[in-house]
């Protein structure tokens, strides 16, 4: 199973409309939906799973990589 998409953010307040990557692809997407990202350092998205990171925050792990 494949892993939910991940993007590194660097602001606490996120929206997700699950098509941003797809050039002129909102009707493929989900409701734009805000998101605020808690002290786990993450917020994932209940439509389409994907998971913002705070860059630096406690679930950034790229520094580990």
């Amino acid at each position: 199973m494949n892993q939910p998409e991940t993007i590194r953010v660097s602001t606490s307040r996120v929206v997700c409309d699950g098509a941003s990557d797809i050039p002129t692809g909102a009707a493929l997407g989900h409701p734009r939906v805000f998101l605020e990202i808690d002290e786990e350092g993450f917020v994932e998205c209940g439509y389409c799973d994907r998971r913002f990171v705070l860059i630096g925050g406690p679930a950034d792990r790229s520094e580990a990589a």
